[in-house]
This record gives C-alpha cells, sequence and structure tokens, in this order.
C-alpha cells in the first residue's frame, strides 16, 4: 500500500512538472500575440462576456453542496450527514481490521509444516504467535491442544474459527443500520416538508404553483440526500462482505490443511 502511494505521488508530481514547462514554454511563445490581440478580443467580446458570465463559486462542487443542505433544512439534513459520518467511520475502520487480518495462508502452512519438522509443535506454535490474523491464532489454538489428539484439534479449530468469523463481522449490522436509516431519515423529511407546504397554501388561502413547487423541491432534497448516502454506504457495505467472506474461506481452507499436518507429523 505504502508502494502504491508513492508511484501515486511520482506519477503526479511528473506529470505537473511536465504540464508546468509546457505551460512555460506556450505562455513566452504566445505572449507577444496575446499583447496585440488583446484590445480586440475585449471590443469584440464585451457585450458577450456580461451575458455568459457565470461566478466563480457557481463552478465549485462544494458551494453547491452546502447550498442544497441548507435548501433540504438543516436539521433533517443533520442527522443524514450524521448517519453517513458514522457509516463511513464504521466501514473504514472494518476495511482495515480486514486488511491486517488477510494472511497469506501458503507461506503459513510452509512456515508451520517447516517447524513442526525441525523443532516439533513448540516451535510451530511460536511461528503462530509471531504471525497476525485469524488464520494464525486458529493454527495456535490448535497446535496448543495437539497433545490431546486430533478430534480434539478439529473440535478447538471449528470452536475457535466461529470466534474469529465473529470478530470479522463485528460492526457490519451497524453499517447495514446507517444504510436503512439514511433514506428513512430522508423520507421523514420529505414528508414533514410536504406537510409544511400544505400548510403555506392553506395559510395562504390559494394554491400557489410557484409556493407548491418550491415546497416540494425542498422537501425531495432530504429524500436524494438519503438515497445518496445509502447507495455509498451499501458499495463499502457489499467488499467488506465480500472481504469477510474471502477471510473466511481461506480460514476454513487452511484449517484443514492444517489438520492435515498434524496427522502426518503424529503418524512419523
Amino acid at each position: 500500500m505504502k508502494k502504491l502511494f508513492a508511484l501515486i505521488a511520482i506519477i503526479g508530481m511528473l506529470i505537473l512538472g511536465v504540464n508546468t514547462q509546457v505551460y512555460a514554454q506556450s505562455d513566452d511563445t504566445t505572449e507577444t500575440s496575446v499583447v496585440d490581440t488583446t484590445n480586440n478580443v475585449v471590443e469584440n467580446s464585451e457585450n458577450t462576456v456580461v451575458d455568459n458570465e457565470v461566478p466563480e463559486d457557481d463552478g465549485k462542487m462544494h458551494k453547491r453542496i452546502k447550498e442544497k443542505f441548507i435548501e433540504g433544512g438543516p436539521f433533517f439534513m443533520s442527522f443524514v450527514l450524521i448517519t453517513l459520518i458514522l457509516g463511513l467511520a464504521l466501514s473504514i475502520e472494518r476495511i482495515i481490521y480486514l486488511n491486517f487480518a488477510t494472511t497469506n495462508t501458503e507461506n503459513l502452512l510452509e512456515n508451520v509444516e517447516n517447524a513442526l519438522e525441525t523443532g516439533g509443535v513448540d516451535a510451530a506454535k511460536e511461528v503462530c504467535r509471531n504471525t497476525r490474523g485469524p488464520v494464525a491464532s486458529i493454527f495456535y489454538q490448535g497446535l496448543d491442544r495437539a497433545d490431546q489428539g486430533i478430534e480434539v484439534v478439529e473440535k478447538s479449530v471449528v470452536s475457535y474459527g466461529g470466534v474469529q468469523m465473529g470478530l470479522l463481522e463485528k460492526g457490519l449490522t451497524w453499517i447495514s443500520l446507517m444504510i436503512s436509516l439514511a433514506p428513512m431519515l430522508g423520507f421523514m423529511g420529505t414528508v414533514i416538508g410536504m406537510i409544511s407546504a400544505f400548510d403555506s397554501i392553506q395559510a395562504a388561502g390559494d394554491v400557489n404553483a410557484g409556493l407548491v413547487a418550491g415546497g416540494i423541491k425542498v422537501a425531495l432534497i432530504t429524500t436524494v440526500s438519503g438515497l445518496i448516502v445509502a447507495m455509498i454506504l451499501q458499495i463499502f457495505y457489499n467488499y467488506i462482505v465480500s472481504k469477510v467472506d474471502s477471510i473466511v474461506n481461506n480460514m476454513e481452507d487452511a484449517s484443514i490443511s492444517l489438520i492435515d499436518i498434524l496427522v502426518k507429523y503424529q503418524s512419523k
């Protein structure tokens, strides 16, 4: 991961340097022509600039998001934003945990087998103790009961595998809650906004198309925001679930291989 970030940084610096050099060269070659044609451009475009002028802030995405946030109502939009922040925090924590939990099971099995042949069970346990991840923890629990028979080892591996699976899936229910809660909050804001719009119509005593359209627009912003938050968190949730499934499959395959290695070791 560090190598990837370093590579991206180097590529970005190279691209920035090339763009700067090209811009400097083009600026030197076109400076004279720009000065000569400035007056004509200003005179010809004096009227069109006023018509086509776009404020600088309108092109910034965060300005637009801020405006829509205020239009949707800070109260309900704040709850939607909180669900997004909590959901992302839980998702990032799970992704980091699962990345640290990923283990090269082939190398671990090879090291455990070599340690059993050279130093016995204690050496194999030391290898597992120095290796991070749920697979190494399961191996350690199985090796710790190797003197009690293969059946006890199998039960220990299965039981501790369930414990590790629970640790891998920790926090997924809260992410799922945020996925469900975000659109619900959006719909609630929409319904309350519609009620407010109809109250305004009733108070005015007349159906004003502008008043109705504005109220509905403001009310639907919360729904759109809730759906966007739910979609973002759903992507993270699916990635985490697939990562957990991959680690669990590796745990099961590695556990079977460990039992085979112990059977082979005890038969000698």
